[in-house]
Order: structure tokens, then C-alpha cells, then sequence
């Protein structure tokens, strides 16, 4: 039921925002040329490496000029790239990643390899059950405020626990903090 739902909201989200990727897309290319596009290795579904799409937000080649982690400060942040984050549009390629099975709408956000380190064997098990997914428990709750043991704990609170009544209310919270209306 979960897949099911994940392909039909992808793709009526795919369609209904093609005007809103194709503008995000053109101004990536005016403001900074092309890729448009940022593929990171990710892990998922069984710990399993993906390449997850988003839009890029920052220079050309960002990664041999600075830090792996990045502060919302950071100088190699595009114009067009800070917009795009402060509204999320810059993760609406991840549809894509749902279409192909190797994300859901609904889950713990997808880890980089260095942050395995931060969970014992038995939580990384419990957290590679789920699809990975665009918004989760963490996202929907805290947004960017969440701290990564906070965050880590609501990822395993969700992979425990999941269920479609809870991706629905996740989903729920997560447009109305979109929309400006917080997670109550």
C-alpha cells in the first residue's frame, strides 16, 4: 500500500509542480550554468548506496572548495540556491528517487556513509528497515532545527513505529510548515 501510495503522489507531484521544477531549473542555468542537478551518494533501503537528486544550490564544483557540512552562512550557497532551500523546492528531484523505489515520500532522510558511525548495529538495522524519504518525523516536526541526536532518535522512532495513519499526519505537518503554519 506504501509503494503504491509513494508512486501516485510522486507522479501527481511531479505534474502538478512541472512548472515550478522547470522554473527552479531555468534559474539554476541564467544564475550559474549548468548541471542543474546535485547527485549525492546516499544510503537506504537495507543500507544500500542510491544517488538522491536535488537541485544544485551551490557554485559549480562546491565540494573541492569547502567543508563537508555547510552553515545557512555559507558563501558558496548560490542566490538562486538560498531560495530554493528556504522553500525546500532544492529536494523536489528526490520525486524521482521515489519513483525509482529507492526513496518514499514518507521516512527518515537518507544518510551519507559518515553518519553509520552515529548508530549502534542494532539502531542501523532498525533504521535501513524503512525507505529513506523526502520528509520524515524529523523533518516534519523540527525542520533545520533539530539537533542530529534528536533527529536520529525521531528516525528510529519512525522506523519502529511507521504506519500509514503516521506517514499521512507526517505528510500533513510537513505542508503546513511549508505553508508557514508550523507542526501544530
Amino acid at each position: 500500500m506504501k509503494r503504491a501510495l509513494d508512486v501516485l503522489l510522486s507522479l501527481a507531484a511531479l505534474i502538478v509542480l512541472s512548472p515550478v521544477l522547470l522554473l527552479a531549473a531555468a534559474a539554476i542555468a541564467i544564475e550559474s550554468g549548468a548541471p542543474v542537478f546535485f547527485k549525492q551518494v546516499r544510503l537506504g533501503l537495507g543500507g544500500r548506496e542510491f544517488g538522491m537528486y536535488k537541485f544544485r544550490s551551490m557554485v559549480k564544483d562546491a565540494a573541492s572548495i569547502g567543508p563537508w557540512h555547510t552553515a545557512s552562512d555559507d558563501p558558496r550557497i548560490t542566490r538562486v540556491g538560498r531560495f530554493l532551500r528556504r522553500t525546500s523546492i532544492d529536494e523536489l528531484p528526490q520525486l524521482l528517487n521515489v519513483l525509482k523505489g529507492e526513496m518514499s515520500i514518507v521516512g527518515p532522510r537518507p544518510d551519507v556513509s559518515a553518519q553509520r558511525a552515529l548508530y549502534s548495529d542494532e539502531d542501523w538495522a532498525v533504521r535501513c528497515s524503512v525507505r529513506p524519504g523526502i520528509t520524515g518525523l524529523a523533518q516534519a516536526l523540527l525542520r533545520s532545527e533539530a539537533t542530529e541526536v534528536r533527529r536520529l532518535e525521531l528516525d528510529l522512532r519512525y522506523a519502529r513505529f511507521h504506519s500509514l495513519s503516521m506517514d499521512l499526519k507526517i505528510i500533513g505537518w510537513t505542508l503546513a510548515r511549508l505553508g508557514g503554519k508550523g507542526s501544530n
